[in-house]
């Protein structure tokens, strides 16, 4: 019974993050991964990176489900 639960609660999360597209899920924790990396490490401000990696990311998901769907 606990075990059902705990399956059923790990489907629910990796439906939830990861949807119809693992790339996407994997591209969003590479820009944050990256975001953090630099944050740290560099002492830069990056603000504008998860906003340029999500202008890349859209269109290139668009694309690709336009594409499967002709």
């Amino acid at each position: 019974m606990m075990r059902e639960r705990f399956k059923a609660f790990g489907a629910f999360w990796y439906d939830f993050i990861v949807g119809d597209d693992w790339r996407i899920a994997a591209g969003v924790v590479s820009i944050l991964a990256v975001t953090d990396l630099v944050t740290h490490h560099g002492q830069h401000s990056v603000w504008w990176l998860p906003l340029i990696g999500i202008a890349v990311l859209l269109p290139w998901s668009v694309h690709r489900a336009v594409r499967k769907r002709a």
